[in-house]
This record gives structure tokens, C-alpha cells and sequence, in this order.
């Protein structure tokens, strides 16, 4: 095999990893989705309408400043009783079933529930790109 043939046969294989790990959405799109006062179809609450993105600062749920490193602590608790083994699974998840582990100190049953069918898919996808960049 060539050089210029291995060299595509990589960025093909490159490719197809990325895609199988998730990667994707526009982070920014998400942004603009996250800081919405309403989102989807259903004109449905925006994230910053009950979160904060200020470290310690609570309104309806928990502050999401260093949300992407905490999603994948979160995982990892023995008291973690979703189903999500990244911390990307882990957003998506709370986003679609937020009750799947609510966190200490907060209800079940407060965030919105609809947004399974409310958001897109790409949405979604932005929205959580974004979410990950929540260090």
C-alpha cells in the first residue's frame, strides 16, 4: 500500500472512531440553545432559566460551572442510579430522563420532563456538546 493510500486509509479509520465516540455537535449552537429562555418545539423552559453557569450559584437545580468534569464523577458514585457510562451518556440522560439520578440536596420531579419531545436530535447533540465544555 502507498503512502497517500495508508494516509486515507487513516483519516477513514479516524473517522469512523470519532464518529463511534460521539463526537459531534456545535458546541456554540448549544450555547445559544442553553442560554434561551425557552428551547424546542414546545417552547420548553431553557437550561439557564433554572441553572446557573457560576460556580455555587443555585437557582431551581445545581449550578452546571464544571458540569462535563462532574458528569463523569458522577458515574463512577456508588449512589449513581442511571444507566450512563460516560459522562456524554451521563448529560444526554439527564436531559431526556432527568429523574434517572437527581442530585443530592435536589427533588425528583422538578426539572422539566418533555424534553425527549421537545429537542431535536441535533439539539440535543449541540446542547450536550456544549454541556462538555463545561469544565
Amino acid at each position: 500500500m502507498g503512502s497517500r493510500t495508508q494516509r486515507l486509509a487513516l483519516l477513514i479509520i479516524a473517522g469512523v472512531l470519532l464518529a463511534g465516540c460521539g463526537a459531534g455537535g456545535d458546541p456554540e449552537a448549544g450555547e445559544r440553545l442553553y442560554t434561551s429562555f425557552t428551547i424546542g418545539r414546545a417552547d420548553a423552559p431553557g437550561c439557564i432559566t433554572c441553572h446557573s453557569l457560576e460556580p455555587g450559584e443555585i437557582k431551581v437545580g445545581p449550578s452546571h460551572a464544571g458540569l462535563a468534569r462532574r458528569a463523569a464523577e458522577v458515574i463512577r458514585q456508588s449512589d449513581y442510579t442511571g444507566s450512563a457510562t460516560t459522562a456524554e451518556e451521563y448529560l444526554r440522560e439527564s436531559i431526556l430522563d432527568p429523574n434517572a439520578y437527581v442530585e443530592s440536596g435536589f427533588v425528583p420531579g422538578v426539572m422539566y420532563q418533555g424534553y425527549s419531545s421537545t429537542l431535536t436530535e441535533g439539539e440535543l447533540t449541540d446542547l450536550v456538546a456544549f454541556l462538555l465544555t463545561l469544565e
